[in-house]
């Protein structure tokens, strides 16, 4: 068996593992690079660590730093309170403010799950309360919060930028743009399929109790109370499921409209983060952590919780995962792999098969991992062809993202865990039948208007 082979193998086992057993694919990934870089390649140990990401390691680090301190000292739960405040009761709006929330969370460095974790529970509260169907209002925060997951500061669009280095026609600012157009895109066709679909079903149906469906209450009931916003505001919610089976009360405690010195100066690092990064080309590992550390020692109680705040499962699954995507490159596998897919006819095919290969895995693995498997295989598949190379790296990275609506991913099963008032096995199932349309059409269309007009 041949070095490539054996090491694409590994690859796939690893993928299989972490998805049927909750270990870390980092943790597989490091095993693997030891295993196959030893005994099939008889690497030495400091061949076997090259290819480890120490630039991306303290990146991450440092923009997650900056995120835990943000969190802490409450400038996260201010950016959530305005954009709730900012519809002044008009309630088709507020869907699209947390939205418009979501992106800025992860746009600003916030890993999408945590994003989506802060903001689905009042988005889908608030759907309860207002009798909206869960769904649309579910994935329209998962989609603004993968709108802004490919920032230039932010921990994925890091990660590609990384990855391809100065390749020609790649740009971190068009990587940002085309995913926030494409889920912004994808999220208003959600709510417009839902809503016709809704409009479709009332017209047949003019009893109210003919429209029975996952996101409505069930006949056995569970008492819902949606987001209250009294005078103080305070967003309290409540779930009580009737039986014996689960009592949960959560309550969203939401800062002051009026912000704290400690929270203008957090607003103001991450500006300053971002322009540093974008406009003067600074490291933003060191920015990050500069700027965390100096907020911390203002506010000395969060100086120890914000260490455990930084993203340490993240870190050492991308650490991990490159760290063995390298020795699959010594192995010749990517070259072998990019061979194949590109012996289908045309790049721009290879790159076709690339994205809903990317897609239908990330439904059920981690996206970040397999980003950073997908994008070293596009390389040299589109190295020398007429495809757009940061049209085609886009492409791929939004493939792998845009299915994060599945409830096997992090994000899908936050709001089928944050749903109130439905029947949790049939809205599993609306779930799984939605994911399964954005897995079969995601991919496809992110080729087909990313790639395709600019490959011709």
């Amino acid at each position: 068996m041949s070095p490539e082979l054996i090491s694409i193998l590994a690859l796939f086992a690893m993928v299989v593992i972490a998805t049927l057993r909750p270990v870390n694919i980092g943790i597989l990934g490091f095993i693997g690079t030891f295993l196959v870089g030893t005994f099939v390649l008889g690497l030495s140990e400091k061949d076997l660590l090259a290819g480890f990401p120490a630039d991306l390691f303290l990146t991450i680090v440092g923009v997650t730093y900056l995120f835990a301190v943000a969190k802490l000292n409450g400038t996260v739960d201010l950016i959530v309170d305005n954009g709730v405040r900012m519809v002044r009761g008009r309630t088709a709006l507020v869907p699209w403010v947390l939205f418009g929330v979501a992106t800025l969370l992860t746009a600003m460095g916030t890993f999408p799950p945590a994003a989506v974790a802060l903001v689905a529970p009042v988005a889908l509260s608030f759907a309860a309360k207002h009798n909206m169907d869960p769904l649309p209002v579910g994935m329209t925060v998962v989609y603004g919060a993968l709108a802004g997951s490919l920032s230039p500061i932010s921990v994925l669009g890091l990660l590609v930028s990384g990855m391809v280095g100065d390749t020609p026609g790649f740009s971190p600012t068009v990587l940002f743009g085309t995913a926030f157009v494409y889920s912004t895109l994808i999220a208003i066709l959600t709510q417009l399929f839902f809503s016709y679909k809704k409009r479709l079903s009332d017209s047949r149906d003019a009893s109210p109790s003919g429209s029975s469906s996952a996101g409505s209450p069930t006949a056995g009931g569970s008492a819902v109370h949606g987001p209250r916003v009294p005078a103080t505001g305070n967003i309290s919610v409540d779930t009580a499921t009737q039986g014996s089976t689960l009592t949960l009360t959560q309550t969203l405690q939401v800062p002051r409209l009026r912000a704290t010195p400690a929270q203008i100066l957090t607003l103001l690092a991450i500006v300053s983060l971002a322009l540093g990064a974008m406009i003067f080309h600074l490291d933003i590992g060191i920015l990050a952590l500069a700027a965390g550390t100096l907020i911390a020692f203002i506010e000395k109680k969060h100086l120890s919780a914000a260490v455990e705040g930084i993203s340490w499962s993240t870190i050492l699954l991308v650490a991990g995962m490159i760290t063995y995507i390298s020795i699959v490159e010594e192995a010749g596998a990517i070259e072998w792999v990019a061979a194949g897919i590109g012996s289908l006819g045309s790049p721009l095919i290879g790159v076709l098969v690339l994205c809903f290969m990317a897609g239908v895995v990330s439904a059920f693995a981690s996206s970040t991992a397999v980003i950073a498997i997908a994008i070293p295989m596009l390389m040299p598949l589109i190295e020398g062809s007429p495809v757009a190379a940061g049209m085609a790296i886009s492409a791929v990275a939004i493939a792998a993202k845009v299915v994060d609506v599945s409830p096997f991913s992090t994000n899908g099963a936050l709001v089928l865990a944050n749903a109130q008032n439905v029947d949790p096995s049939a809205f599993y199932q609306r779930i799984l039948r939605y994911s399964a349309v954005i897995v079969l059409i995601g991919p496809p269309l992110a080729w087909a208007t990313l790639v395709v007009p600019f490959s011709l």
